[in-house]
């Protein structure tokens, strides 16, 4: 069975997320958006582990089951150190075979740093000590770096990352069998680095509402789903098992360019270079974004990279769609009801976006949206880049025909 899975997100109890962020709500989205398999998030944190534990059916594979959606128990930390005179950041994901090695996950985990003070939790730690500490829990779970080219907290980051993996995880470097690639970039960015051929490339939503969920995740087709299945599917990389990712669009990530938000200064990496990096209205330095610090790291040139290559699915949110189409805020109660609408017809989100025909949604969905539909797919858009924390914007170039046929206008 085809599995949509979104393994990186948060709770409630993660600092800047939304309040109804809990296990009720995250199940209803889910199903909405057509994801199968959903990451826990933050099982570190005290009493999101007892939510979890309460509230979770385990299906003695490794995942478990809470209305009608699979759950896999994962956690982002951070970890903080000095190496080499440096200060590094970087951003982990862990998944965890179970209950009981989550458990001892945290126990160990609990002697290094606070749990209770974030879902996210802090530790100053080597991510080298922290794989450690994790394996020596629990030899079975795994450890994904999170969004790694992101300038502050990556293994890769401009601000606070490294060069290669092995600088970073040292002798535990071969056991890192997968990267998340983030927001900001894409499958293609990540193949002009002939490094990172040997490890599966895989996108989660890092959601911290549960409208966000989905909006880039990992696709599988396994018949039996389970936490080893899972993991043996990104490890080997099989293209019957592994079925390739669903992105943003890169530029609409918030470090994709570089730039300056303070003095609201956006530039390609070759005009920032120009400019030795610095901002030309205040004088200080620009935040280095994802394109300029893979330009930095890549052997390959933009058309080139590995043979063995996965299928990627750009897509735009459906509800943003339909609030371009119909001229509105996304979160409007007009955008609202025409969402619901669609996904009563049609079953979920990743249906009307990903599954059926043009002609298939032709019957039931106004023709302006759907030609937002056809052009997002087709990557029909003008995009305003990201840059320093600020999203890029998407605008779907809507013809004026589709406008009057609409008659919303």
């Amino acid at each position: 069975m085809r599995l949509i899975a979104d393994l990186h997100i948060h709770s409630r109890f993660s600092l800047a997320t939304s309040p109804t962020t809990d296990l009720p709500t995250l199940a209803h989205w889910a199903k909405l958006k057509g994801i199968s398999l959903l990451g826990s998030g933050d099982f570190t944190h005290p009493q999101w582990f007892s939510d979890l534990q309460h509230y979770l059916t385990p299906l003695d594979n490794g995942l478990y089951s809470y209305q009608e959606v699979l759950f896999l128990l994962t956690v982002e930390v951070s970890v903080i150190w000095s190496q080499a005179q440096r200060l590094h950041k970087a951003h982990l994901l862990i998944l965890a075979p179970n209950m009981q090695a989550a458990a001892s996950i945290n126990k160990e985990l609990g002697k290094i740093g606070k749990l209770a003070n974030n879902g996210r939790p802090t530790f100053g730690i080597s991510a080298e000590r922290l794989v450690e500490t994790v394996w020596n829990a629990a030899p079975t779970a795994e450890v994904i770096p999170a969004h790694i080219w992101t300038p502050w907290f990556s293994v890769f980051g401009a601000k606070s990352g490294f060069d290669s993996l092995a600088q970073c995880f040292g002798k535990y470097t071969d056991r890192i069998f997968a990267v998340e690639t983030g927001l900001s970039s894409d499958p293609a960015m990540n193949w002009r680095v002939s490094s990172l051929d040997r490890l599966a490339l895989v996108s989660s939503s890092d959601a911290h509402s549960p409208p966000k969920l989905g909006r880039e995740a990992t696709l599988f087709n396994l018949p039996q789903p389970s936490y080893d299945s899972v993991i043996a599917a990104i490890k080997e990389r099989d293209p019957n098992r592994f079925l390739g990712t669903i992105e943003f669009y890169p530029q609409e990530g918030k470090y994709h360019y570089d730039g300056h938000r303070k003095c609201g200064v956006v530039l390609h990496p070759r005009e920032a270079i120009r400019l030795n990096n610095i901002c030309p209205v205040c004088g200080k330095p620009l935040t280095i974004g994802v394109v300029h610090r893979v330009e930095e790291l890549a052997d390959r040139a933009e058309n080139e990279g590995p043979t063995q290559r996965f299928p990627v699915h750009h897509l735009v949110p459906l509800a943003e769609i339909i609030a371009q189409a119909l001229g509105i805020g996304p979160e409007s109660g007009g955008v609202t009801r025409e969402y619901n609408r669609l996904i009563k017809r049609f079953g979920n989100e990743f249906r009307v976006l990903l599954d059926l025909r043009e002609e298939d949604l032709r019957d039931g969905v106004p023709s302006r949206v759907l030609q937002g539909i056809t052009k997002a797919r087709a990557g029909d858009l003008e995009i305003k880049q990201g840059y320093d924390g600020v999203y890029g914007k998407i605008s779907i170039r809507f013809d004026q025909e589709g406008e009057k046929q609409l008659g919303l206008f």
